[in-house]
């Protein structure tokens, strides 16, 4: 895009976006495209995530591509479009929250593809904090939401985890340099490290002896350090400041919430059941499933669910 404009005025020239395109497109009587989903990634993803949904898209399942046109941008801050380290502004990119998120995606929308209305967005962890400020933001922009593995604010101890990756990453006095050293890397591996115990669910965990708990534990510490650490920082902030508890009743799109009993950030009790009690015209599922956060790998469990949920959006 030429420029975006941020909530606190700062404006980025030349702005690139990395998106994917899948499925079949299909146009109204106007030539507007009237059959696009769009996929939001969790946080520091980018539009790969989407390939969660391929297994369920062939004929006959809730996600065929033959009905449906996907959109996934991989989103602002995240490596691919346009992020501190893209830019290479590092620590003076400028801070960002979920409502620039969601009007990046938005700007490039209607820039590349003239688009105004959306059948629905999908998104997971992050992603539902995206779609879901959209959904309060612009109330007629989607007529369906589908929220997985997220919740309406960041709070306890979710909210303590940001403050701790945090204060790790700011205790390196090199963060302020702006360029990378072998001290970021280092502790942008601890920052990181200290989110494996969110991932999987506690009963996966157990079950794996500590030997194999060890590998684990390093394999993800040594994957990490391939993550920028001001992508990091920022994302993180922008997270830890979200909460649109007191905004949930502007939803008018109608609302499917998935939910897994074994998620270790977002457990049922504490954010999706509440969540789906204040929202209007919203629909909960809770699967059960030892990949706890990742549940979303594993969509193809509630298909049923799903394909039910996404026949009223089905006009072939």
């Amino acid at each position: 895009m030429d420029s975006f404009e941020f909530e606190s005025g700062q404006v980025l020239k030349d702005v690139n976006v990395e998106y994917v395109t899948f499925g079949t497109p299909k146009y109204d009587e106007n030539g507007s495209l009237k059959n696009v989903i769009v996929y939001n990634h969790g946080s520091l993803g980018n539009f790969l995530s989407m390939r969660k949904i391929f297994p369920l898209s062939y004929e006959g399942c809730p996600f065929d591509k033959d009905k449906f046109f996907f959109i996934s941008i991989s989103a602002l801050g995240s490596p691919g479009s346009c992020s501190p380290s893209t830019t290479n502004l590092k620590n003076k990119f400028p801070k960002y929250s979920v409502r620039d998120v969601v009007n990046f995606q938005k700007q490039f929308l209607k820039e590349k593809f003239n688009i105004s209305h959306i059948l629905g967005i999908i998104g997971n962890s992050m992603g539902g904090f995206v779609a879901l400020t959209q959904a309060i933001e612009y109330p007629d922009f989607a007529d369906f939401l589908i929220c997985g593995v997220s919740t309406y604010k960041v709070a306890g101890h979710d909210f303590i985890l940001s403050r701790f990756v945090n204060e790790i990453i700011e205790s390196d006095p090199d963060y302020a340099k702006g360029e990378l050293t072998y001290s970021l890397i280092r502790t942008l591996r601890i920052a990181s490290l200290a989110e494996f115990n969110f991932g999987l669910s506690k009963e996966s965990l157990r079950r794996m002896s500590n030997v194999e708990l060890s590998a684990e534990f390093e394999n993800f510490g040594n994957e990490s350090i391939e993550t920028d650490i001001y992508d990091l920082k920022y994302c993180n902030e922008c997270c830890m400041n979200y909460d649109v508890e007191n905004d949930l009743d502007k939803i008018t799109s109608r609302v499917l919430i998935i939910s897994c009993k074994q998620d270790p950030h977002f457990p049922p009790e504490l954010d999706a059941i509440p969540m789906s009690e204040m929202i209007k015209n919203s629909e909960l599922i809770i699967m059960d499933s030892d990949l706890g956060h990742l549940c979303f790998n594993e969509l193809e469990n509630i298909s049923y669910e799903l394909k039910d949920f996404l026949s009223d959006f089905d006009d072939s």
